[in-house]
């Protein structure tokens, strides 16, 4: 049984992924349906976290969108998932950024690794 489970979860895992890590600035290519219509629409942001392993392997991203900051939690192996481009590699010392929800402007940014 756990056998089954196993190959269909390999199945639908992505072969190949872009790396990226916490603190990195990344740019999501998300289809969105509309009825019988699919777009792309590009989400950017900061990755704050990432938790699970496997095919429940999640990433959760920030942006300030108009002065609300917006969080959105996204599988990394969903077939919603176009592409993802990392922009700017963060330098951080901590797992999760939950830190920077607290802070506003430029104190909301990450170092840049060079």
């Amino acid at each position: 049984m756990s056998d089954i489970i196993a190959n269909f979860t390999k199945e639908q895992m992505k072969s190949e992924i872009t790396p990226f890590n916490i603190g990195d600035t990344v740019r999501l290519s998300l289809k969105i349906k509309e009825g019988s219509r699919e777009r792309i629409q590009v989400f950017e942001g900061t990755v704050i976290a990432r938790s699970g392993s496997g095919i429940s392997e999640t990433f959760k991203v920030r942006r300030v969108s108009y002065g609300v900051g917006v969080e959105k939690t996204f599988p990394i192996h969903s077939p919603n998932i176009e592409k993802i481009e990392v922009t700017r590699k963060g330098k951080v010392r901590r797992s999760k950024l939950y830190y920077l929800r607290d802070r506003a402007g430029k104190a909301a940014k990450t170092k840049e690794q060079i």
